[in-house]
């Protein structure tokens, strides 16, 4: 049985993106929840296809996880996401009990791609939040190009 790195499932959250993008109503962020090496919840940011402010992927993802598993709690739960969360997403991460989040692009690079967080995100310092919320980023190359291809 083949072992799934975390790149693996940052792959495969920056290919939901792609999709996310290519999809009508959908968004070019993309979300994976995994526990115990299985994926729990994938998909892409649904805030056009469900007329919903609230479904990045990111909610989205740990809205389906709490199904599946149902539970409240996604503790012992990793999310590979895209990009890294904004300050909604940030508040799902901790009352889910999500034990590590791993980011692809920054919020400046989604900044940059005009994709615009709050100030408050922004005046946040990074290095605490990182340390906070258990954040670590992974693959930013990789998910900065679905923005740009």
């Amino acid at each position: 049985m083949e072992t799934s790195t975390h790149e693996d499932f940052m792959r495969k959250a920056i290919a939901w993106a792609q999709k996310g993008k290519e999809t009508n109503g959908g968004g070019a962020y993309g979300a994976v929840i995994v526990k115990n090496g299985a994926i729990i919840a994938e998909g892409h940011n649904q805030v056009g296809k469900e007329t919903d402010c609230t479904q990045h992927a990111e909610l989205a993802m740990i809205q389906e996880a709490c199904k599946k598993l149902a539970n409240k709690s996604l503790e012992g739960c990793i999310l590979y996401t895209s990009c890294e969360p904004c300050l909604m997403c940030l508040g799902a991460t901790r009352w889910a009990e999500l034990e590590m989040v791993y980011y692809g692009a920054s919020a400046s690079d989604a900044y940059e791609a005009g994709y615009i967080y709050s100030d408050l995100f922004y005046n946040s310092h990074t290095g605490k939040r990182h340390v906070e919320f258990n954040l670590k980023q992974l693959l930013r190359e990789e998910a900065v190009a679905v923005w740009n291809n």
